[in-house]
């Protein structure tokens, strides 16, 4: 990829909070920012763009999405799984030249991190992602010629298979960001993450 390349940050933000019991894109983290606004600030710490794939139920998080500057895309395939989200989102950004997936409930990767995922990209990997405790987390990044296969992505796997495949293709980035692993499903989550410091 050319170093001035175009990187999309496409933040999967239509989930259902069903373990979480409320709508947890819009739990305000310790500091008081809402769980999917410091989300997609933190993404934009490697992508040059921005696009926050949403419910188009769900007009509280479009809302405040809006009212912060970053460009909603709701996706009437939402329900049929992270997979559509992500197509939805790939489509909507067709001209760049790679993508981070990130998830709207992972607000605790920390912005040099995602910036360590972009770099690779524009050093030209096929696949990034950050690797903490010799295990690798979110968000991953996709070069444009995986472009095809997102867009086709179904079901609720996410991009898995496509990263799978690609496995000798994948390169990683050290991180010290115990948060590239925590992702909230539940109020639980959430306090064992802010009072473990991980943010």
């Amino acid at each position: 990829m050319p170093s001035r390349g175009v990187i999309a940050g496409v933040l999967l933000a239509a989930g259902a909070s069903r373990r979480f019991g409320t709508p947890k894109q819009l739990q305000p983290l310790a500091d008081g920012t809402p769980m999917a606004l410091a989300s997609a600030r933190a993404l934009l710490g490697g992508a040059d763009r921005l696009i926050a794939v949403v419910h188009p139920a769900d007009k509280a998080l479009a809302r405040l999405f809006a009212d912060h500057g970053v460009p909603v895309l709701p996706c009437p395939e939402a329900p049929q799984g992270m997979g559509r989200s992500i197509a939805c989102g790939v489509r909507e950004s067709a001209e760049a030249d790679a993508w981070i997936i990130a998830l709207a409930d992972m607000p605790f990767v920390r912005k040099g991190t995602i910036h360590g995922v972009a770099e690779l990209l524009r050093d030209g990997a096929m696949l990034a992602a950050p690797l903490y405790a010799g295990r690798r987390g979110h968000p991953v990044g996709f070069s444009r010629p995986l472009g095809s296969a997102l867009c086709g992505l179904e079901g609720d796997e996410g991009a898995r298979s496509i990263v799978a495949r690609h496995l000798d293709e994948l390169r990683l980035y050290p991180c010290a960001d115990p948060g590239v692993h925590w992702d909230i499903d539940t109020p639980e989550d959430l306090a064992f993450c802010e009072s473990a410091g991980v943010g």
